[in-house]
């Protein structure tokens, strides 16, 4: 499987504790950032994928007639053909009757609505420019066109949230059928309005924690799979997308800051967006040649972000052979004898306890 990703770096303001490449107050630049987007494309013309996902940003500030021009734009370069997920990203604000049915036409069978939260100080201090009834909305919109593949993300952790306001927002969405829930901790990230000015109601590490756990119980409750650390699918609306990353596959993404794993290598344009508007085809910042050992390395760690399905040592093995991979199998072993990691015939998973700390055992497992 090819995912192709497109990064939409464009906001109606930032949130405080965003620190992704996305900028506000550009919109006059949409219109030709859809152009230079078409132009990168053609760096890459005829390659198949089976996933498209339209990400930021925010994807829906494209309005339908920029997302018709993008999506047929990049019909001209690649083959689209054997696509089995299309996915755009939105934010309340900006979902109207008129996205979703052009979407709808364009054959995007997937939506990630930003929802965060459905309290309204929480959105409040979180800097979202939408409130609940917004969201409600977005989803219920959502649904009238015909979408029937959802998801909503959701932050543990925002400033003056307790496990009464979680579960509201997570009961309600369970009750309005969404079908992936993607649960976020939020961190502070420095350079942020978040991290300069941190409110004092700030849930402490342990009580994010307390909230995620609780949370993770709820959603098994009401039939969610935990099938990767910070994302909750009911049974066959897994995100394949994401599930191609986590397996190690191949993927293109275009625009500024976005990355690439293709033949072998990996390869990051510059976050940029003035110069990526002048020189779309040339604002590659570098590329790293993956050697066996670090591809297999880096598939191990990543697969293992998959609670659910942890990493088969077996497949891995006969897909890398034993002389590349034994190293990574001797400190797979090694962290399932500590007990940093579960052991379950040929497959090595994280423990449950383990999903919120599992970043040590990835270093170990990378090094």
């Amino acid at each position: 499987m090819k995912g192709l990703y497109i990064h939409v770096p464009f906001c109606a303001r930032k949130c405080s504790y965003c620190d992704f490449y996305s900028l506000a107050g550009r919109g006059t630049l949409i219109a030709p950032y859809v152009d230079a987007i078409i132009e990168e494309s053609t760096r890459y013309a005829k390659q198949e994928f089976q996933t498209l996902y339209i990400g930021g940003g925010t994807p829906s500030l494209l309005g339908p007639e920029l997302l018709e021009k993008l999506i047929l734009g990049l019909r001209q370069s690649f083959d689209l053909s054997s696509l089995i997920e299309v996915t755009i990203e939105a934010n309340p604000d900006s979902v109207t009757p008129a996205l979703l049915k052009k979407a709808k036409e364009l054959g995007i069978n997937r939506i990630s609505i930003g929802v965060q939260s459905l309290n309204d100080n929480e959105l409040k201090i979180a800097g979202r420019i939408h409130n609940s009834i917004q969201a409600i909305e977005a989803i219920k919109l959502s649904k009238t066109a015909g979408f029937s593949s959802i998801s909503a993300d959701l932050i543990a952790g925002l400033p003056g949230q307790t496990w009464d306001s979680l579960n509201f927002s997570l009961n309600k969405l369970v009750e309005m059928d969404i079908n992936h829930i993607s649960l976020y901790c939020l961190e502070v990230e420095e350079g942020t309005p978040l991290a300069r000015n941190i409110p004092p109601n700030l849930p402490s590490d342990d009580m994010q924690a307390d909230l995620f756990e609780k949370a993770r119980h709820y959603l098994a409750e009401q039939g969610f799979v935990h099938y990767e650390i910070s994302n909750f699918a009911q049974i066959g609306h897994q995100c394949q997308h994401n599930l191609n990353y986590w397996r190690g596959g191949e993927y293109l993404g275009l625009g500024p800051a976005s990355a690439s794993h293709l033949d072998g290598k990996r390869s990051r344009n510059k976050a940029d967006l003035e110069a990526y508007l002048a020189d779309p085809r040339g604002q590659t910042e570098y590329i790293e040649k993956l050697y066996i050992t670090d591809k297999a390395a880096e598939e191990a760690m990543l697969r293992l972000r998959l609670v659910e399905e942890g990493l088969n040592i077996t497949e891995f093995e006969d897909r890398y052979g034993k002389d590349n991979t034994s190293e990574i199998t001797a400190r797979l072993e090694k962290l399932a004898q500590e007990g940093n990691l579960l052991k379950e015939d040929v497959r090595y998973k994280l423990k449950p306890e383990r999903v919120l700390t599992a970043n040590p055992i990835f270093a170990e497992v990378l090094s």
